[in-house]
C-alpha cells in the first residue's frame, strides 16, 4: 500500500501516522480521473503524465456505479499507478478498496464519514475528505482523523452554485492544522500561484484531461508554483 509522501508527515511509504513538521518547499500534484473513461484513451495519456511529473496521489472518481466497470478500470490504473510508486485511491467506494487494491478513499461528505471509513480501512489506508469551501468541516474531518481536507470549487463556474473556497481558508489551515490541505476545483494559473505558499496538494482534473497535451498544461500549473 503506497502512501503519498505529505509534506507534513515522514516522507517514502508512511507505516506510521506520526507527523514530522517539515519545510514545504512547493506543492505537490493530485490527479483527478474524468468522470468517464475509455481506458484505451486514458491510459497512455495517465502513463505520460506520471513519467514526465512527479505526481503524489491519483484519485479514480467516475460516475459509473456499475461495479464490473469500476473494477475493470481500477485494475487498468493500478497496475500503471502501483508501478510508478503512486497512490491511488477511489471516490467514495469504501468497500472496493480492500477488494481491488487500492490505497485508500476520497469522501465527498466532509467530515461525515471518516471516523467509520477510517475503523473499516484500518491505519494505514488514506482517508481524504472533500469538505467544501468550509472551514467547519475540514476540522471536524481533522479531529476525525483524515489524511487530508480538500476545499473547493477554487474557481467559480457557471455549472456550480457560485460558492468557493475563499483564499484566505487557505493561508489559515496552513499556520493553524497539521493535516494536509488540498485545493481543488476550476484552478486557473493565477488562482495556483496565489494559492501555492498556503496549499500541499493541488488537485487537477479537467484542467488538465481537456486539454489537448495534459503534460505541457500541467508543466504550465507546476511553473506556477513557484
Amino acid at each position: 500500500m503506497v502512501k503519498p509522501g505529505f509534506p507534513r508527515y515522514e516522507q517514502g511509504e508512511i507505516k506510521k501516522k506520526v507527523r514530522v513538521m517539515t519545510e514545504i518547499e512547493q506543492p505537490q500534484v493530485y490527479l483527478i480521473t474524468p468522470n468517464e473513461i475509455d481506458l484505451a484513451d486514458f491510459t497512455p495519456r495517465l502513463a505520460a503524465l506520471l513519467d514526465t511529473h512527479p505526481v503524489a496521489c491519483v484519485r479514480l472518481a467516475l460516475s459509473s456505479r456499475e461495479e464490473s466497470q469500476i473494477t475493470r478500470i481500477a485494475d487498468g490504473l493500478r497496475e500503471i499507478t502501483h508501478a510508478r510508486d503512486v497512490a491511488l485511491v477511489i471516490e467514495n467506494h469504501v468497500l472496493l478498496v480492500d477488494r481491488l487494491g487500492l490505497d485508500g478513499v476520497h469522501l465527498s461528505d466532509g467530515a461525515r464519514s471518516v471516523r467509520a471509513t477510517r475503523k473499516t480501512l484500518g491505519a494505514d489506508a488514506i482517508v481524504g475528505a472533500f469538505c467544501g469551501p468550509t472551514r467547519h468541516d475540514g476540522i471536524g474531518a481533522a479531529e476525525a482523523g483524515a489524511d487530508y481536507a480538500s476545499f473547493g470549487p477554487i474557481g467559480p463556474s457557471p455549472l456550480d452554485d457560485g460558492a468557493v473556497a475563499d483564499p484566505e481558508l487557505f493561508q489559515w489551515w496552513s499556520e493553524m492544522i497539521e493535516v494536509p490541505v488540498v485545493a481543488e476545483g476550476n484552478l486557473d494559473l493565477e488562482l495556483v500561484r496565489s494559492l501555492s505558499p498556503y496549499t500541499d496538494f493541488f488537485a487537477f482534473q479537467d484542467e488538465l484531461w481537456k486539454q489537448n497535451d495534459p503534460v505541457k498544461a500541467l508543466s504550465d500549473f507546476i511553473a506556477a508554483f513557484a
